[in-house]
């Protein structure tokens, strides 16, 4: 698997004993069911075990209820000022993420119980300038976590009012950023090449999911072990292409399942969303898992849920946008997203493969983020195409 073990030998330097991680966007609560709010509480965790980390972040929860295992947060709450109209979204953000840097530069200047950070560590959203509020105020060094290209994506399934402030809002935090992070080589190209940062580095995503047990995946679900599985785990988003998983069941004659959370087409049997041990079990049961990402996908997509089925050791079939070529790395296929002709062969050559797991885990991803912090710009930026 390219990215789990390829620096695992290098010794992670001293961590700072105290790190803020900022969370700006509304819509990543960090009990939230997405792979983002995932990301957060992974990525959390590992920071903590290393330094005296605070996580500030705009909810602790949404309307979608809470998902995931407690993460203990500093939330700034959501203003209703003002208000859900459209066309104000954006200063509605603007406030929320600024509030958020509010916090952290509340609590390091305290008058009598200072906690004054010395890295600033932040998840990248659309209007939001938190690290860069909060390291120039305090003269702290700042890593911005980029793990989308933020307009293009929020053009591509949403509603973006006025798009040429859009883009100069991005392309001015991302320009001001000394230390850039992406989970994959398109996504640094892009903000190399495209938006000009200072320095980018390739950090690749984690997971901490423990060992599953097939049998007890397979009796959650009530499907006997004679019946292939072929299963999806993730949020139901637009372009996750749920839609194919019942045609990639039945090219195997099996039957679709999903963890997750948000409407499934019909034809698959829903587990709700799982996290922890249970979600192990479910990777486990299944026979094949799937991620067949829809065409127009950004190629900076990175998809959480591949290093989920390698730390299981399930076979994989995956659109091949991004990194997922990488991340499949033998332990099954990859064909273009159009191709669906290509994922149905590639899901009856898969099928029931026997695979070694191979696990990336969060703690890795904390040591290389503290790592490249501590080098500053030195070395190079990102692996060349095939590294």
């Amino acid at each position: 698997m390219g990215p789990a073990g390829a620096r695992a030998a290098v010794h992670a330097p001293p961590a700072p004993n105290r790190i803020a991680l900022l969370v700006g966007a509304p819509g990543v609560p960090v009990q939230g069911p997405s792979g983002a709010s995932a990301h957060v509480r992974g990525l959390a965790a590992a920071l903590g075990a290393r330094a005296d980390t605070r996580l500030y972040a705009v909810q602790q929860a949404d309307h979608r209820g809470n998902f995931g295992p407690p993460t203990p947060a500093r939330c700034v709450g959501l203003s209703p000022w003002p208000g859900p109209l459209l066309r104000w979204r954006r200063y509605r953000e603007v406030f929320a993420a600024r509030s958020v840097a509010r916090a952290a530069l509340e609590d390091a200047l305290h008058p009598t119980r200072p906690w004054r950070p010395r890295l600033v560590v932040e998840r990248h959203s659309l209007y939001s300038d938190a690290g860069l509020q909060l390291s120039d105020r305090l003269g702290v060094p700042w890593v911005l976590e980029v793990n989308a290209p933020a307009v293009i994506e929020r053009g591509a399934y949403e509603e973006l009012r006025d798009p040429a402030e859009a883009r100069r809002w991005e392309q001015r935090v991302l320009r001001a950023a000394p230390l850039v992070v992406a989970p994959s080589r398109a996504l640094c190209r892009w903000l190399t090449e495209d938006i000009g940062c200072r320095a980018v580095r390739w950090l690749p995503n984690g997971t901490d999911l423990p060992a599953g047990d097939r049998a007890r995946g397979r009796a959650a679900l009530g499907v006997e072990d004679s019946v292939p599985l072929v299963g999806f785990v993730g949020s139901m988003r637009p372009w996750h292409g749920v839609e194919r998983l019942p045609a990639l069941a039945a090219a195997v004659g099996g039957r679709a399942v999903a963890a997750g959370a948000g409407a499934l087409p019909p034809g698959v049997q829903a587990a709700g969303y799982l996290w922890g041990q249970a979600l192990a079990d479910f990777i486990a049961a299944l026979d094949l898992a799937v991620a067949p990402t829809l065409p127009g996908t950004h190629e900076g997509f990175c998809a959480l849920k591949l290093l989920d089925y390698r730390s299981q050791g399930v076979p994989i079939v995956a659109s091949d946008v991004g990194d997922a070529a990488l991340l499949v790395d033998g332990a099954g296929g990859v064909a273009p997203p159009a191709d669906l002709g290509g994922l149905l062969a590639l899901a009856k050559r898969w099928v029931g493969a026997k695979l070694p797991p191979a696990r990336r885990g969060w703690a890795q991803v904390a040591d290389d983020l503290l790592r490249l912090a501590a080098g500053g710009v030195a070395g190079p930026l990102f692996p060349p195409e095939g590294a």
